[in-house]
């Protein structure tokens, strides 16, 4: 049996949590677990095979929501062999050097995800503010090249942070609260100060997720400053409709994080089922819910999923 406390050597693995205290119970969050995962990768992976084969959605919007599609399968993936191993096999055991890979790709997909609701907004205000040169101003490269300072900001910010754990001294207890490895979660697990962490995990959070959340509502306070300058009626709700996917996909992503740092900052006192379900719900969700609400608000996208079913049906 393996110590779980140990008072002057590093660990070399860490414990992931499933469900607090009721350890018994794990394998039956496997069937739930496993639904999620499929419904994620059942419903991304159709947005981004519509997407391809539907001409009338070869635009900028439709791109960035491949984008989209495709980090929410990879941060799914990112906390699948974790969650799977925990529910499924009942091996709650990582190894430190596969925890902190973990971490470093959880939070690096966090990031881009932030930065594609970004992107997806500059395109709403350029679609909405200049519809008439949105594709000229939105090209391919210029998308590529969105999708580029995406990706390389995430993968700047989180580098330094397998760095920042490893150099921590581990010889308390090595149970982390989770089922997957986050580095504030193990951060306070260090026997060291922390300070250097902490500062930088503020910071990473000031300048990507919270600059981000500002930068969204900004575009939003010109989007219906553009609206209501709109003389018709019908025209101006039809401007908001074409938002309201976008509104929804920011509000399932910010929505569950702010909920996770509020139960982090100030349910110290609620039970332990409470911050698990609120931590996979902030990892879950999102991938489940993005592709059903942008395959409900988008018409093309919904008439061309049900033509594929038709079409199967038939055949």
């Amino acid at each position: 049996m393996m110590h779980l406390n140990a008072s002057h050597t590093d660990h070399h693995s860490f414990i992931l949590t499933g469900i607090p205290g009721m350890q018994d119970k794990n394998p039956w969050m496997a069937f739930p677990l496993g639904f999620l995962y499929t419904l994620t990768l059942l419903g991304n992976g159709t947005i981004l095979a519509v997407v391809k084969v539907e001409q009338s959605l070869h635009e900028p919007m439709y791109y960035f929501l491949c984008i989209l599609a495709l980090t929410d399968v990879s941060l799914s993936m990112s906390t699948l062999p974790t969650m799977l191993s925990i529910f499924w096999f009942n091996a709650p055991e990582i190894p430190f050097d596969a925890c902190i890979t973990q971490m470093f790709f959880i939070h690096g997909f966090g990031v881009v995800e932030s930065g594609v609701l970004v992107s997806m907004a500059f395109d709403r205000f350029v679609a909405i503010r200049d519809p008439l040169r949105y594709a000229s101003i939105l090209t391919h490269g210029v998308i590529g090249k969105i999708g580029l300072v995406v990706l390389t900001r995430a993968v700047c910010v989180v580098f330094p942070v397998p760095f920042l754990i490893k150099r921590l001294p581990f010889c308390h207890s090595n149970v982390l609260s989770h089922s997957y490895c986050l580095h504030q979660d193990a951060m306070r697990l260090a026997c060291a100060s922390t300070s250097v962490n902490s500062l930088y995990g503020l910071i990473v959070v000031i300048l990507t997720l919270g600059l981000d959340a500002l930068i969204i509502l900004f575009s939003y306070v010109l989007i219906l400053k553009t609206v209501l300058a709109i003389a018709s009626r019908a025209e101006r709700l039809k401007a908001l409709n074409t938002c309201l996917s976008h509104i929804c996909a920011v509000l399932l992503f910010y929505v569950p994080l702010i909920g996770v740092t509020m139960v982090h900052r100030f349910g110290k006192h609620l039970s332990p089922v409470v911050h698990m379900l609120m931590a996979n719900i902030y990892l879950l969700l999102p991938p489940v819910l993005n592709p059903i609400v942008y395959s409900v608000k988008t018409k093309q996208i919904r008439r061309r999923i049900i033509q594929l079913m038709i079409i199967r049906k038939i055949h």
